[in-house]
């Protein structure tokens, strides 16, 4: 009876319309109005391989794909997932001051304090105020419906039920910010597994390339 009454109520909460999930995010991080701007971002490699870093924008009319962006991360150590979402940030919201883009009324990051920590050090760097910023952390076993969601002003944080309107529209955003950074690093991981080291030497064109294959085998 118990899981049948949590399916309904999960099933009614994911019929809930755009319009009010985003009026529950607005309650959830204090905002005076439902955010019309939230962007997300997510780091990906494999091993510390081809960093991508990736960033999602959604509205109230759901996913605005065109202002997606993902940034290849150059110059960190190995696995530096902070110093990579360092940098993402730093790029993306340089541009945005600039005039790029709308400035969001929330930026969600996947993780937890410590990325969180990363986010406002970027703003605050920046100059750029009256953005919300909030970390998405997953459960203890990572299952969805357990995230904790963690903001500046308080050291405990926020837990939803998992029928929460809000909930479900970040889980939303964040799953699309997860797969837009693995589709992209997979793509980079795979273009630098094909590319010869021989394109990468100045001056060397195809036909060169292609004698010194022919004479030394590889």
């Amino acid at each position: 009876t118990e899981n049948a009454e949590l399916g309904l109520k999960m099933r009614r909460a994911t019929e809930a319309t755009s319009i009010e999930q985003l009026q529950a995010v607005g309650e959830t991080f204090g905002l005076a109005r439902p955010p019309q701007r939230i962007e997300c971002f997510d780091v990906s490699h494999t091993m510390g391989e081809r960093t991508v870093a990736s960033c999602v924008v959604f509205g109230p009319e759901g996913a605005i794909k065109s202002d997606y962006r993902r940034f290849n991360i150059e110059g960190l150590a190995p696995g530096d997932d902070y110093g990579a979402l360092r940098q993402a940030l730093s790029r993306r919201y340089a541009r945005i001051k600039k005039g790029e883009a709308p400035m969001p009324d929330l930026l969600l990051i996947d993780g937890g304090p410590g990325q969180l920590a990363e986010a406002v050090g970027v703003l605050k760097e920046l100059e750029i105020e009256g953005v919300r910023i909030a970390g998405v952390a997953k459960g203890a076993d990572r299952r969805p419906g357990q995230e904790r969601l963690f903001v500046p002003e308080q050291e405990a944080p926020i837990v939803l039920a998992p029928d929460s309107p809000a909930l479900l529209l970040i889980q939303r955003i964040r799953d699309e910010a997860h797969r837009f950074a693995i589709t992209g690093h997979r793509q980079r991981r795979a273009k630098a597994r094909t590319q010869s080291v021989l394109e990468t030497v100045p001056g060397l064109g195809p036909r060169r390339r292609r004698e010194l294959l022919k004479q030394f085998g590889g």
